[in-house]
């Protein structure tokens, strides 16, 4: 029987452990070789639709940086189909849907997720990575109800997401009808991939940092309520992250989660100093990936003295990383995020 290396698990759930974990967002993918050569056959449908193709891209990552943990190779967009929602993902724009939401119409038309009908290549790559491959633990993940809203309304990606704002403000109806619609969907799919063996969950709500608090906590952070007290009872630990949302940690510290992922926009002291109490996630930014490595290492070490502060805290970027990195980069600074952290927290 394979041993599982639960370090990452111990810090999410705020345990002491003899060094601090680390793995990055984006990790599967983007910047290897290998998967570069696979993309040049199949696009990111094909691959995540290929359950053996999907699990090797997954875990390639673990086995050549040595990181903590995997993180499922997979679009936010993919249960959004079962709906009824026409999704494609376009190269060099994201996702693209041709029926957007305008009307609480459109919410009733919007069908019902069955995952082991509507997505059995995902549970059957999360089964061949427990059960057969990884020796870390798998992170499964789910966009939240905020950012899958966000495409279904502008219809794509964009950059002020103000036709969502408009709709949430002037369709009031429409608006909670689509969260708790999107709330029941993330659940339900969320709860499929721990039940096939996912032993942490990311809920990803990367654009949800365009909201102030007080839209926040009146359009947004109920239904948040209800998804993390739902998922709770599923006993793994649950992280949140979004992208220039650092007004809102503290608004996450109150969910009922257990780690609140950071962007490189508030340092971790800060994210403390504003009562942040939970095990927390991050934060370098993506781009010093590109920078000398006696920078890289500088700062790397900067975050991790403040990570290292108190238990529950995990090493990870900002945000993802980028197609640029060097490979090499990223296995040397998960050593380094190793060696450092073993030798403070050792004394």
């Amino acid at each position: 029987m394979r041993e599982i290396n639960e370090t990452f698990l111990k810090a999410a759930r705020g345990e002491k452990t003899g060094h601090v974990p680390v793995w990055y967002m984006r990790q599967a993918g983007r910047s290897q070789p290998e998967y570069r050569a696979i993309k040049e056959k199949y696009s990111l449908f094909e691959i995540t639709h290929q359950p053996e193709l999907c699990a090797y891209v997954t875990r390639l990552p673990v086995e050549q940086y040595n990181v903590d943990a995997a993180i499922l190779y997979k679009d936010i967009m993919t249960p959004l189909p079962a709906l009824g929602v026409d999704v494609e993902i376009k190269s060099g724009i994201g996702p693209v849907i041709d029926n957007p939401i305008r009307s609480v119409a459109d919410v009733e038309k919007l069908g019902e997720l069955n995952p082991e009908e509507d997505v059995p290549y995902v549970i059957e790559t999360i089964k061949i990575l427990t059960q057969e491959q990884l020796s870390v633990p798998l992170i499964g993940f789910s966009g939240a109800p905020f950012t899958l809203a966000s495409y279904m309304i502008e219809g794509g990606p964009s950059k002020n997401y103000n036709k969502t704002k408009a709709f949430m403000y002037s369709e009031p109806e429409a608006w909670f009808a689509l969260m708790n619609k999107l709330a029941d969907t993330t659940i339900t799919y969320v709860k499929a991939q721990v039940n096939a063996g996912a032993r942490a969950i990311q809920i990803f709500d990367s654009w949800v940092g365009a909201l102030n608090v007080a839209d926040y906590r009146y359009y947004i952070k109920p239904v948040m309520e209800r998804i993390f007290t739902e998922l709770r009872k599923e006993n793994v630990p649950l992280i949140m992250f979004g992208v220039g949302a650092s007004h809102l940690a503290v608004e996450w510290n109150d969910l009922p989660l257990d780690v609140v992922g950071l962007d490189w926009r508030l340092p971790i002291s800060e994210a403390r100093k504003m009562g942040v109490t939970k095990t927390v996630q991050g934060n370098l930014d993506p781009a010093l990936l590109l920078a000398p490595w006696e920078y890289i290492e500088e700062r790397a070490r900067e975050i991790l003295d403040q990570g290292m502060t108190q238990p529950g805290y995990i090493f990870n970027l900002g945000h993802g990383v980028f197609p640029a990195v060097n490979p090499e980069t990223l296995k040397r600074l998960t050593s380094f995020v190793h060696e450092y952290s073993a030798s403070k927290l050792s004394k």
